[in-house]
């Protein structure tokens, strides 16, 4: 299968094809994801969570991120590989936004790098499209912007609120964004969103008429559990597995096996030639 390219997405868009992504931060996931058929892959900084266990997005760091973004790529060949810009690598200036994203591109060969927020925002992300890399918008509930929000919670349920959130996507789009990530707003504010830009728009929690879609790869595999933080998966997952349940259930039948002595058997052990057993045997028998 040939690789996606970001104008392959507009062309979704235009066709009126949707477009799928899913979170992944390793090799074997982007994998199995870019195998199904996936159109984008996102390094998100959801790793945070899912992969660190920390109770918010900031606390990953740029470090951590090009490490899961170099994993995620050297098992993604068809689909298009994007990554979060993390909380702390966006906010000093122009200039070093622009080197952080280099880095992405450089060390972890992503087509894209995703950047939350707009306002104050845009003229960061106009400086990293001028310097020639691909921006992914995301407007709505913007995680690292989480305390000044309020919290996780949705955005745009005003006239105004709504017509700030229209405002701040077309100011992307007019900044150079080649798609915009929409989050947990109200389903009409999405469509009319959508209806206004000419690029693409992947909802999350922003209901069906966004052009895509987009599900963290832990949330929709149930793989997310308990993590002990109060956290619970957001009203607008899908689960479509409980991987979670049959990792337990295998773990469980594992620790069984091996009190019981059933495992390992004898097909998961090595053989040696009968000479030379019996050489070794009598060497070390008492």
């Amino acid at each position: 299968m040939m690789k996606l390219s970001l104008t392959d997405l507009t062309a979704l868009k235009q066709q009126h094809q949707r477009i799928t992504m899913i979170t992944a931060y390793d090799a074997p996931s982007a994998r199995l994801a870019d195998a199904a058929g996936i159109d984008a892959i996102l390094v998100g900084d959801s790793a945070a969570m899912t992969i660190f266990g920390y109770d918010q997005t900031t606390a990953i760091t740029l470090e951590d991120m090009l490490l899961l973004a170099r994993a995620t790529r050297r098992g993604t060949s068809r689909a298009l590989l994007i990554a979060d810009m993390p909380f702390g690598s966006v906010q000093v200036s122009d200039a070093e936004t622009v080197t952080n994203a280099i880095r992405f591109v450089k060390e972890a060969g992503v087509d894209a790098v995703k950047i939350e927020g707009a306002g104050p925002m845009v003229r960061r992300i106009a400086a990293v499209i001028d310097a020639g890399i691909p921006v992914v918008g995301h407007i709505g509930l913007t995680p690292q912007s989480a305390i000044q929000l309020g919290g996780y919670k949705p955005q745009g349920r005003t006239a105004a609120a709504a017509e700030r959130l229209l405002d701040d996507a077309s100011a992307l789009e007019r900044a150079g964004c080649v798609a915009i990530v929409l989050e947990a707003i109200p389903q009409p504010v999405a469509a009319g969103i959508t209806r206004a830009l000419t690029i693409p728009t992947i909802g999350i929690g922003a209901g069906v008429e966004c052009d895509g879609q987009v599900l963290v790869w832990h949330d929709m595999l149930g793989l997310t559990g308990d993590q002990g933080q109060g956290f619970k998966v957001p009203k607008f997952v899908k689960q479509y597995a409980d991987l979670g349940h049959e990792i337990a259930k295998a773990l469980a039948a594992y620790i069984a096996d091996v009190q019981a002595g059933r495992f390992p058997e004898a097909r998961h052990t090595y053989a040696m030639p009968a000479d030379e057993r019996e050489r070794f045997e009598t060497d070390h028998r008492k």
